[in-house]
């Protein structure tokens, strides 16, 4: 049936899916996408969002790597917001409201659009295996496709099973059956799985919404994107708006606890700990009076709504009492309720660092399968998959990101070194070097590698290595140019900032917490240098970081170093970590347990983050 045998099948068509088959496609391998249904490629299975905090910086990489996730977003948002504005750059997140039915049409089309790609809809039952080296798939009809490489990114599919209160049945998806055989077939090579849980809220209907109840919020004034490419610019957005949970509400849902699969035994799994279900938050928190629930369009043409904080596995009737409760809520009417699932996983510890597999060569794993959560999270190692199976099957070196490089070289290092317990999220504070890993600079940082290994274009790099080049020549003209007292204390002062008495560089002003670059563009020189060079938001914007954090970054790398030259100390038997109190109540609880011996044990703990160490650090006079 098939007219050639492939360099690289992907397995599965989600976040991870179909960067792993644009990626290797992209760089010359003929790819098969094999996937259970053709028309969920892209699929975003729960909130319809890109982005936020440390994941929007992970798209800005996968952009800058010449991924394309970043690219289908900026042309399907309906909202975009920078998060984190009010702190300092290391933490601005940009962050995406899409157009559910949209994004996946376009990661559809952008497949279809790569020569090399082919399609095929069937479930994958099984591996062809011979020795120890994986050499093709075979389909739940029977098919035996043969290839040099396999990309697995299963999702929640292996197993799945869903649950609303006492109702259990099996499926990948709602409305979409689960896929067996491949982890029987891989636990009997020697394979080690678990199982995790995930879940979704309800969806409503907008038009049953009284939105006068509820606080509106709007995208940015200036929406940015996530490529640095030239996608086009959103020039109108649509409002997502915020209610609360109340007394009644709580009332309302622990009545269906006693049917609930979480608290009645019927869910073994671990569900992520940064996103728990409602159920779970009223009883976590019973002294909270009242939750965040937001009612997020799920695209431009729709009525259907995302109900982002109602995460639920109660029965369908509780899910409904208790969502009616809510102000704005009162008459919703509601698509589909909420759900959790369980899913196998198999523990990252038994990848290498390009994702492939140590048991079998040529195999790799990428996504949820891997026990993290999260669509960026999963495409960036579908990402990182695709690029180094076609490495591999082409003889050349692996393409290995460091910690120091890239958010994604954080994840892909916390999963293989730690592996993970329960669903894995990333956030800011697991990277060290955050300062130098920032969503502005993300291209700076990788476009050249990836242009190196044959990804990201020569267009690309000669664009980036203008913007920096550009933004290098402003840092400069501050450096060298200075500024009188008259024409900067007014800035100053309005900023309530001591004034000058003397004629200054001007790095040595804008330097200055209280000041911003905005507030020297009163003067006619400096507007005469961006017009002459023609420098636009996004260069000045890196240009007064570079000046601004010059500092900091020196400061950060300082302490990595010494970060390096402690991680052999060691900890005390009898430590008593919950005294601890400026540390996560996550790092408390897991070094407890564990008991690590050294400072380098216990920085590879599953939830233990950089500042967790610091804090550590610096009790034991460090």
């Amino acid at each position: 049936m098939f007219l050639t045998e492939y360099d690289v099948i992907v397995v599965g068509g989600g976040h991870a899916g179909a960067e792993a088959t644009a990626a290797a496609a992209n760089m010359g391998s003929k790819t098969l996408l094999v996937t259970m249904n053709l028309q969920a490629i892209g699929q975003m299975s729960c909130n319809p969002a890109m982005g936020g905090i440390a994941k929007g910086q992970i798209v800005r990489e996968i952009d800058a790597l010449g991924g394309q996730s970043g690219l289908v977003t900026d042309k399907t948002m309906i909202q975009f917001k920078m998060l984190n504005l009010s702190k300092g750059p290391a933490m601005w997140s940009p962050r995406a409201q899409s157009d559910r039915m949209r994004f996946a049409e376009e990661w559809r089309i952008t497949l279809e659009n790569i020569h090399n790609v082919d399609f095929f809809q069937d479930m994958v039952s099984g591996l062809l295996i011979e020795g120890d080296k994986v050499v093709g798939v075979k389909t739940g009809m029977g098919l035996e496709i043969r290839s040099k490489a396999v990309v697995l990114t299963n999702g929640t599919f292996l197993n799945g099973l869903i649950h609303i209160g006492d109702k259990q049945f099996g499926g990948g998806r709602m409305g979409e059956k689960a896929a067996t055989g491949i982890t029987e077939q891989l636990t009997k090579i020697g394979f080690e799985s678990g199982r995790m849980k995930t879940g979704t809220p309800p969806r409503v209907d907008g038009r049953s919404l009284n939105y006068s109840k509820m606080e509106e919020q709007k995208g940015d004034e200036n929406p940015q994107k996530f490529s640095y490419t030239n996608t086009p610019k959103l020039t109108k957005q649509r409002s997502c708006y915020i209610t609360y949970t109340n007394s009644e509400t709580h009332d309302l849902l622990r009545e269906g606890f006693d049917r609930s699969p979480m608290f009645n035994g019927a869910i073994q799994s671990t569900g992520p700990r940064y996103c728990p279900s409602i159920e779970d938050k009223i009883n976590r928190f019973a002294e909270r009076e009242r939750h965040q629930i937001f009612a997020e369009p799920e695209g431009w043409n729709t009525v259907e709504v995302y109900v982002n904080g109602f995460s639920t596995s109660l029965p369908d009737d509780v899910q409904a009492k208790a969502l009616r409760s809510i102000p704005g809520f009162e008459k919703a009417k509601i698509f589909r309720p909420g759900y959790a699932i369980e899913y196998d996983y198999f523990p990252p510890t038994q990848l290498k660092h390009t994702l492939e597999t140590n048991l079998i060569e040529n195999l790799y794993f990428a996504g949820q399968i891997n026990g993290t959560t999260g669509y960026e999270e999963a495409a960036s190692q579908g990402l990182m998959a695709g690029i180094n199976a076609h490495l591999k099957i082409n003889e050349k070196d692996p393409f290995i990101l460091k910690r120091n490089e890239a958010y994604i070289g954080v994840l892909i290092d916390d999963l293989i070194t730690k592996g993970t317990e329960e669903p894995y999220r990333m956030f800011t504070s697991r990277a060290e070097y955050r300062i130098l890993l920032r969503q502005d600079n993300a291209d700076e940082r990788l476009t050249a590698i990836s242009n190196s290994i044959g990804l990201a274009s020569d267009d690309r790099l000669k664009r980036v290595e203008n913007k920096f080049k550009k933004a290098g020549k402003l840092v400069h003209y501050f450096e060298v140019n200075s500024i009188l007292p008259e024409e900067i204390n007014s800035a100053i002062v309005e900023n309530n900032g001591s004034p000058i008495n003397q004629s200054m560089k001007m790095v040595t002003v804008l330097s200055r917490p209280e000041i911003k670059l905005r507030d020297f563009l009163s003067l006619q020189r400096l507007n005469d240098f961006l017009e002459e060079n023609e420098l636009n938001e996004e260069e000045i914007e890196q240009a007064e970081i570079q000046i601004k954090y010059k500092g900091y970054i020196r400061k950060e790398e300082e302490n990595a170093d010494k970060l390096k030259r402690l991680e052999n100390l060691k900890i005390p038997a009898d430590f008593d970590y919950f005294k601890l109190v400026s540390m996560s109540t996550e790092a408390r609880q897991k070094l407890d347990k564990i008991r690590p011996a050294t400072i380098a044990h216990a920085s590879r703990v599953s939830g233990v983050s950089p500042s967790d160490i610091s804090i550590l650090l610096i009790y034991m006079g460090r």
